[in-house]
C-alpha cells in the first residue's frame, strides 16, 4: 500500500467512526478522543486528517447522505415498481431500528443538524434535495414538482416513523408502526414507474 493510499485508508476509519459514533451518541456524546480510538488512530492523527470534531461531523453527515443517494437509483433499479415498498421494508425492518451506529444518517443525523450551525444546514439541504430529485424520477405525478412534493412527504414519513419505532419499548408495538408507516409512504408515493 502506497503512502497516499494509506492516507486515504486512515480518514476513511476515521470518517467512519465519526459517522458511527454521531449517530449512536449524538454530536455531544462524542468527543475527538473516542472516535479517534473507535478508528484506531491517535488524536493528532484525527486532527491532522478531519481539522476539528465539526469538520468529522462535516464529513460524516456528507457520507452518510451520500450512502442514500446512491441507494436510490439501485433500490429503483433492483425492485421496479416495487421500489418504494422495499425501501421502506428495509428502512422499517428491524436490523435497521436496532443498530443505530450503522443505520441511516436520515433520521440519526437530523437532529443533530437541528441544533448544528447553519454551513451544516446548508449541506444537510443539498443532499436532500438531491435525495428528493433521485426518488422523484421513480414517482408518477402528476408534474416533477408533484413528484417532487410526493418523495419529501414519503421521506418524512420514513425518518419519523423510524424515529417513533426506535423510541418505543416492546418490539410488538415497534412493529405495528414499522407496518403502518410502510403503507403510509407506499400511499404518499401514489404510483410509481421504472426510472430512466
Amino acid at each position: 500500500m502506497t503512502k497516499v493510499n494509506k492516507k486515504q485508508e486512515t480518514r476513511k476509519r476515521i470518517i467512519k467512526a465519526a459517522g458511527q459514533g454521531f449517530r449512536s451518541n449524538g454530536y455531544a456524546g462524542i468527543g475527538v478522543d473516542g472516535i479517534a480510538k473507535d478508528a484506531g488512530v491517535t488524536s493528532g492523527a484525527f486532527y491532522a486528517h478531519l481539522g476539528s470534531k465539526d469538520g468529522a461531523f462535516e464529513a460524516a453527515l456528507s457520507e452518510g447522505l451520500d450512502e442514500v443517494i446512491a441507494a436510490v437509483p439501485e433500490l429503483q433499479f433492483q425492485h421496479g415498481q416495487g421500489w418504494i415498498k422495499a425501501f421502506s421494508a428495509h428502512y422499517l425492518g428491524q436490523e435497521h431500528r436496532t443498530d443505530l451506529s450503522c443505520g441511516c444518517a436520515m433520521t440519526t443525523l437530523s437532529p443533530e443538524v437541528v441544533r448544528a450551525k447553519s454551513e451544516f444546514h446548508a449541506i444537510y439541504e443539498e443532499k436532500m434535495v438531491d435525495i428528493v430529485e433521485l426518488m422523484a424520477q421513480g414517482i408518477d405525478g402528476t408534474s416533477p414538482e408533484d413528484c417532487k412534493s410526493k418523495a419529501w412527504a414519503v421521506l418524512s414519513i420514513l425518518i419519523g416513523g423510524l424515529t417513533m419505532a426506535r423510541a418505543v419499548n416492546s418490539t410488538e408495538t415497534a412493529d405495528q408502526i414499522a407496518a403502518a408507516i410502510i403503507n403510509a409512504a407506499v400511499s404518499a408515493a401514489g404510483k410509481t414507474k421504472v426510472s430512466n
